[in-house]
């Protein structure tokens, strides 16, 4: 076995790193606004809530040809993106509180 010294290593190490930086691009990242991101979020979770109720009248009256186990995912995702939203929602509360209650 032939062994590295600590130089070798370290210029190998230095050479790897220069090709592992991110490539710089001349397009600016968009930025979203805050009011659209939370729009679209709470328009998505409404159409989740939609589309598993949609699915469990259909199984319920039969008309649907998908599962039992398909529609509780459904149901079981709208749940989960509420409860999500919901967290959201109390931590913006708690946020806006605290700025309240700052000294001014």
């Amino acid at each position: 076995m032939s062994e590295i010294s600590a130089t070798q290593l370290l210029g190998q190490i230095r050479s790897m790193g220069r090709e592992l930086q991110p490539i710089q691009s001349s397009v600016e990242p968009t930025k979203a606004d805050f009011n659209e991101l939370l729009k679209s979020s709470l328009e998505a979770v409404n159409e989740a809530q939609r589309e598993a109720q949609g699915l469990k009248v259909d199984f319920q009256t039969g008309t649907s040809d998908k599962s039992l186990a398909e529609v509780m995912i459904a149901s079981q995702k709208a749940d989960l993106s509420f409860r999500a939203v919901t967290e959201v929602r109390n931590k913006l509360v708690t946020a806006y509180q605290d700025i309240m209650n700052m000294p001014v």
